[in-house]
């Protein structure tokens, strides 16, 4: 399985690491790699991800989000623009300048869709953004977004439910569903019928719910959740079809994830295993599951 996206622009706003891969540094390459161009804005510029315990530099105002945006707009292309993708919000102020954003470039394409990463927290980890935050992200953020990819804390937060077996997490999907998005990618979920050797992925649009299972791999890494989002997004993007979205972009973050395991690396081996990106090792494809 190779594939190219061919003429695509992503508005991708994000943090961003000069040191490993986070945020755009997680999402613009794999994006490149199938052939998208990516217009990145970064709302933080770190030496390195927060996981590490220390790092430097600085977080971004709105304001700037707003200048580079304009800037863009000014160039009269955002009605080239086909996908906003976003991540971490660093503050509520980020997340509604990330919003008018979205807002500004479906004016000028109004066939553009806004993909949002909600990020807030992780199993194991609890909440782990700024207060305030979860809120902005359930209230405003994600019901303004077409798309969004979660993992399975995000979405028991969200829903206001537990995911413990498969059938609730169905029932959480479709409650977030009514939030507004008309996709959900859940990129990691472990339920009561997930194998402990496995790891699952779900998504959800009209058209019915999918579902990949693929090895869990021995590593603990940061950026694979930023890294499956936009790769997702640019599938779908493509395809228009969820259920193949899902197979290209689970299976090649497997590809990734199990070159980084062999390599017994800390950060994600996105640049050394980007073969994996176009044309995964591995397929996994996605499975359709009943009413």
């Amino acid at each position: 399985m190779s594939v190219t996206v061919g003429a695509m622009n992503i508005l991708s706003i994000q943090s961003h690491v000069a040191y490993g891969h986070v945020g755009n540094a997680a999402a613009v390459f794999p994006l490149q790699r199938l052939g998208v161009e990516v217009w990145p804005i970064s709302t933080v510029q770190f030496s390195n991800h927060t996981g590490y315990g220390s790092w430097t530099g600085q977080v971004f105002d709105a304001g700037l989000i707003r200048d580079v945006v304009a800037g863009i707009a000014q160039r009269g292309v955002l009605v080239d623009c086909n996908g906003i993708l976003s991540g971490y919000m660093g503050s509520a102020d980020i997340g509604a300048a990330i919003l008018d954003a979205a807002a500004a470039v479906k004016r000028a394409n109004p066939s553009a869709r806004y993909c949002c990463d909600p990020v807030i927290g992780d199993v194991g980890r609890g909440v782990f953004v700024r207060e305030g935050i979860p809120e902005f992200m359930r209230n405003t953020a994600v019901p303004a977004a077409d798309i969004i990819t979660p993992n399975q804390f995000e979405l028991d937060y969200l829903s206001q439910r537990a995911s413990k077996t498969l059938r609730q997490a169905r029932d959480a999907v479709k409650t977030v569903h009514d939030l507004g998005p008309r996709v959900i990618l859940v990129t990691s979920l472990h339920t009561q019928e997930t194998p402990e050797n496995s790891i699952d992925l779900l998504a959800s649009d009209e058209s019915g719910c999918f579902i990949v299972r693929t090895p869990r791999l021995p590593l603990v890494v940061n950026g694979a959740g930023d890294a499956i989002a936009a790769l997702f997004f640019a599938h779908y993007l493509r395809t228009g079809k969820i259920a193949e979205a899902l197979s290209r972009a689970s299976s090649a973050i497997f590809g990734v994830l199990a070159k980084t395991a062999e390599a017994g690396s800390r950060e994600i081996q996105l640049v050394a295993a980007q073969d994996e990106i176009v044309k995964p090792s591995r397929l996994f494809q996605a499975e359709a599951l009943g009413p």
